[in-house]
């Protein structure tokens, strides 16, 4: 998979179109992915992903990284041995276009603020 663009509220991922925060998978597009306290990500809001067993996990916090990853969160995933990157969802865009083809390479993405 390949994101084509990225700008406030609006990702293109191979040629279709998504107006809502998403999960990328290796093998799938989750779309219309929520956290239950939108600008602070928990594990449990990780839970489709994790079922994958990524090896790498991309987040975009959002335009201006709004959203945060507490640190109980990034010690959980560190404990099932996922590799965390935490950018602002351009440069995690950049990031996970650059992994793209390595195995076990998963994004979580932000859209908005």
């Amino acid at each position: 998979m390949r994101i084509q663009e990225y700008d406030f509220g609006r990702i293109v991922v191979d040629g279709r179109t998504y107006t809502s925060d998403l999960l990328l998978l290796p093998a799938r597009v989750v779309p219309g992915w929520w956290r239950r306290e939108g600008h602070r990500l928990a594990l449990e809001d990780l839970t489709e992903l994790l079922g994958e067993a990524p090896r790498v996990l991309i987040v975009g916090t959002g335009r201006y990284g709004r959203m945060v990853v507490p640190e109980e969160t990034r010690r959980a995933l560190e404990e099932r041995s996922v590799q965390l990157e935490v950018h602002d969802t351009a440069a995690a865009v950049r990031s996970y276009n650059a992994r793209a083809g390595e195995a076990g390479v998963a994004a979580a993405l932000h859209l908005t603020c």
